[in-house]
């Protein structure tokens, strides 16, 4: 559905797109259904540990599993108290407080993060299972002396990536850590799955989950596409503020690739802009910067079928799933509003950044 951008009444705002939404969420519906996995939304884009356990029981109050690569004495507690399950990241912290949570919540399920140490993760810094990697534990550093205790185990592997990857990862596994499986209740499969994008193999998926659960006694599976809850669901809206030439046009939004944005400079990857082209494809070519004192606060070249004015606005496509989570006040830049494209063609605003949310960050 077309949104319409003049009910935005100011930028720079964040769109989800109500329909688009639904459609990711029945697509994982379909795999939960036919496969009894367990699809859980992985809350590790706002944060992970105590802060991440709160948000999902005070927001949604179902099955919450907390992570952190090190848990810390002030935190354990409410942590047990409002968690379903958690998940130690190494022996050492399952062994330092598996009695301490236990004693606080007797119904809390434990489980251990491995490292698989195989992975086709396209890019090393989202590459967890890289080499000196810290997130879960190696088969070298397994200790096998908590299995008697374990409900279940973890693994991430992946990244924005199809389901041949994660077949590759699921065999490194069961090689490694295949033995301690039947005992257990539960094996997650982390996240990095990108399930609803268009050329991801659902049915194939669907095999694999039932094939699993077929050699491990009907082990329950997790899954956790973070990402992929919130694909394509939605814009980045700003508007250009000036446009300024040295050497070439250059045009300043009111938004920030360092602030909003930061993906595009630490992956780095391109921001698909609606209408826009590589530079020199189209008749008019601009860099497209920040709002910011930064020098490298730059988006990057794109050329469009006509000259960019003062006011235009600018798309920058999916940007409603890690992005707006990792945004920063830098140089006090105002933080994008967030907002919802119903599916009877509404703008409803849900909420506005200002002053107060900069200077609270700060002291």
């Amino acid at each position: 559905m077309a949104i319409d951008f003049s009910q935005l009444p100011h930028t720079p705002c964040y769109i989800c797109e109500e329909e688009l939404l639904e459609q990711n969420l029945l697509t994982l519906d379909r795999v939960q259904r036919e496969t009894g996995a367990k699809i859980i939304l992985a809350l590790k884009g706002f944060a992970s540990g105590l802060h991440e356990a709160k948000l999902a029981r005070e927001k949604m109050n179902k099955e919450v599993h907390t992570y952190s690569p090190a848990f810390k004495d002030e935190d354990i507690d409410e942590i047990a108290r409002i968690s379903d399950d958690i998940v130690f990241n190494s022996p050492a912290q399952f062994h330092r407080y598996y009695d301490r949570v236990k004693a606080v919540n007797p119904n809390i399920s434990v489980s251990l993060r491995v490292n698989p140490e195989y992975s086709s993760s396209p890019v090393d810094l989202y590459n967890p299972c890289g080499v000196y990697s810290r997130l879960g534990t190696t088969s070298a550093n397994f200790d096998e002396s908590i299995v008697p205790r374990l409900d279940g185990l973890n693994f991430h592997a992946l990244c924005e990536q199809n389901v041949d990857a994660l077949e590759g990862v699921l065999q490194a596994f069961e090689e490694k850590f295949g033995r301690y499986i039947d005992g257990l209740k539960y094996v997650n499969f982390g996240g990095g799955h990108h399930i609803t994008r268009a050329d991801y193999d659902v049915e194939r998926l669907i095999e694999v989950i039932r094939a699993f659960k077929a050699r491990h006694n009907g082990i329950t599976v997790y899954l956790e596409p973070g990402e992929a809850v919130g694909w394509q669901t939605g814009p980045l809206v700003a508007s250009v503020l000036d446009i300024v030439h040295n050497g070439m046009d250059i045009a300043i939004l009111d938004t920030s690739a360092e602030a909003h944005m930061p993906d595009t400079l630490a992956m780095p990857y391109r921001a698909a802009i609606r209408g826009a082209g590589e530079a020199g494809e189209k008749a008019y070519t601009y860099r497209l910067g920040g709002n910011t004192c930064l020098a490298g606060d730059i988006m990057g070249d794109y050329s469009f079928d006509e000259p960019l004015k003062v006011g235009d606005k600018i798309i920058f496509e999916d940007q409603i799933h890690y992005t707006f989570v990792k945004n920063t006040t830098f140089n006090g830049i105002k933080l994008p509003s967030l907002a919802i494209w119903t599916k009877d063609d509404k703008l409803n605003i849900v909420h506005e950044f200002g002053y107060e949310d900069y200077r609270n960050r700060l002291s």
